[in-house]
């Protein structure tokens, strides 16, 4: 619907909507009405965002939310010179190579110590190029003894840090990738494999080669590194971003992939 309606010269806001639909709810979706969403679009055609959620209490909290989660995803950007409107990021597996997932947010994990799943698994085939979601600066690129081989890129607003986990072995990182870098949303930043659960450098312990993708909201960097980390469900947003995946091609020589053509998105 906002994508739509910037093509038709309005200015629909998904983010604001889906704040209006939270505050509406109580945060219960399962409550979710296709009419209640065509009756709030219609009342904005006379009125304004400000009149319309004067009177709902949590607006602006789920407001907030929802910009630190999706604020760099949707807008203006050009690809291959021309200028357009919408998805501006991009799935975090490369077009063309299969994956398969499930909503395993939660799920509990038993290396090292009992906790919780805070990512999301696609299965893919060793050495299946990794796309950068956001653009953004690469803040992590190392071994973790849970993760393996993993990337840290930090959206240039701060408030998202994406992680990308149980990189490739040997060869784990699209080539000059370092830390401090500036990358594109679509760019190659690695290749999937199943590194990790070692407390030894570049091993490959994960049973199955697959991608752990996951994503961390950061309103105050005394979060985080804490006991008090915020990481977000991103199974729906996955779901999201296969409508826009990145073209890769490989270089023969250097057995690199990249990305097909160029983009220029704007720093947020």
């Amino acid at each position: 619907m906002d994508i739509e309606s910037h093509k038709n010269g309005g200015s629909l806001s998904w983010v604001q909507i889906l704040a209006y639909l939270a505050a509406k709810y109580g945060g219960d979706f399962t409550r979710y009405k296709s009419s209640d969403m065509d009756a709030f679009v219609k009342k904005l055609e006379t009125k304004n965002i400000g009149e319309l959620t004067s009177g709902m209490k949590y607006y602006n909290y789920f407001k907030e939310a929802y910009t630190a989660v999706l604020g760099g995803l949707v807008g203006t950007y050009k690809e291959n010179g021309e200028e357009k409107y919408g998805l501006m990021g991009y799935s975090p597996i490369a077009k063309t190579f299969p994956y398969s997932d499930c909503d395993d947010f939660g799920v509990q994990r038993t290396y090292g110590y009992t906790r919780p799943h805070l990512g999301h698994d696609m299965m893919a085939a060793t050495g299946t190029p990794v796309i950068a979601v956001e653009s953004g600066v690469v803040e992590a690129l190392g071994w973790n003894q849970y993760g393996g081989g993993g990337i840290g890129i930090r959206s240039f607003d701060s408030k998202r840090y994406y992680y990308y986990a149980h990189l490739r072995q040997n060869r784990p990182y699209a080539k000059g990738l370092a830390e401090g870098q500036t990358v594109t949303a679509g760019d190659v930043i690695g290749y999937v494999g199943r590194t990790g659960y070692s407390s030894k450098e570049n091993v490959n312990n994960i049973k199955v080669s697959h991608l752990h993708f996951g994503l961390e909201l950061v309103f105050d960097e005394s979060q985080k590194e804490s006991s008090n980390e915020i990481w977000v469900d991103v199974y729906a947003l996955t779901k999201l971003l296969r409508q826009h995946q990145s073209e890769t091609y490989r270089d023969s020589a250097t057995k690199e992939y990249y990305r097909k053509g160029t983009a220029e998105i704007p720093c947020r």
